[in-house]
């Protein structure tokens, strides 16, 4: 089924993967993301495969759960998955077949995937993104773009098939994010995500959050990645993000913002002072309906409500 818009580069997939294969594409006219639609459209149209953001395959689950007893295969890519969502899609419909992806615009679709396993996402703090496709290359780098080891964090570039050649009207930024690829052929580019990532000790890649992203707070460094994992992995939570907020001249606050139906703050502090550093713990924990989004769907960070901290 269609559930991405035709700017998107899922739409290439969703389409063009089951017409190239003798399959059928349901599409969706207007709104994409519409769960009781994609809910019926499964059932109308006995639709076996769905692609969807982590967001909405976590909505999907805990308001239309039948759907996964009725398609056989589910892709998640855009955002981290959620370890606790897709342990109970697994325990509760073990013949799904489920693969987290990764991939950004530049590289067209799905660059790296990982088929999850049942029992493979218990008790974990982050879903991997699996290995490259075939003909798609994936480097964790360090500054001087040298290959780090497995374990290592780093910057991840992406190479191979469906590169794209660079940004329309901006040569500077093309520049700056399409690079010769020293670790392939000679004249071969690869393309700078932004990414921090990880192999872990099984060969598949850890997502860990936006390099530029990273907070200074108190002269520790964090990652707000690895907050938002371990407050993931609760399984009341739906989505989350950690943010540094300075609502008094002077007073930097780590606060984390979470989507989930009976979320308890003082539970999710608990929870993530028995996972993270003391440094890393934010000081407030606020639970919201739904994320606040811009119009082209990502984080309005500046919509976020200050915290009460007076508690």
């Amino acid at each position: 089924m269609q559930c991405s818009p035709v700017s998107w580069d899922a739409f290439a997939l969703e389409v063009f993967g089951p017409l190239l294969h003798g399959g059928r594409c349901v599409l969706q006219p207007g709104q994409h993301t519409d769960p009781h639609r994609i809910a019926e459209l499964v059932e109308r149209h006995e639709v076996t495969t769905l692609q969807m953001s982590a967001s909405l395959f976590n909505h999907m689950l805990d308001e239309h759960p039948a759907v996964f007893g009725r398609i056989r295969e589910a892709m998640t890519a855009g955002e981290a998955a959620s370890p606790s969502h897709t342990a109970k899609a697994l325990a509760r419909f073990p013949g799904l077949r489920l693969l987290n992806g990764y991939g950004p615009a530049e590289s067209m679709g799905f660059t790296t995937t990982f088929t999850i396993e049942p029992g493979m996402a218990e008790g974990t703090v982050s879903i991997p993104v699996g290995g490259p496709l075939f003909g798609k290359h994936a480097y964790v780098l360090d500054a001087s773009l040298e290959l780090v080891p497995p374990g290592v964090p780093g910057e991840l570039y992406v190479s191979g098939h469906g590169l794209a050649h660079g940004y329309i009207g901006q040569p500077g930024l093309s520049a700056e994010r399409f690079v010769a690829d020293p670790h392939g052929p000679a004249g071969s580019r690869m393309y700078r995500t932004g990414d921090l990532a990880r192999w872990n000790k099984q060969g598949a890649l850890e997502y860990l959050g936006r390099g530029d992203e990273q907070i200074k707070l108190r002269g520790f460094r964090i990652e707000p990645g690895e907050i938002e994992a371990v407050l993931a992995s609760h399984p009341q939570v739906q989505q989350a993000v950690a943010v540094v907020r300075e609502d008094r001249p002077g007073d930097k606050r780590l606060v984390a913002y979470v989507v989930g139906a009976g979320a308890d703050s003082t539970a999710l502090l608990r929870h993530m002072a028995a996972r993270l550093p003391e440094y890393m713990v934010p000081s407030a924990v606020v639970v919201l309906e739904e994320l606040p989004r811009t119009v082209n769907g990502k984080l309005d960070r500046r919509a976020l409500p200050a915290p009460d901290l007076t508690a």
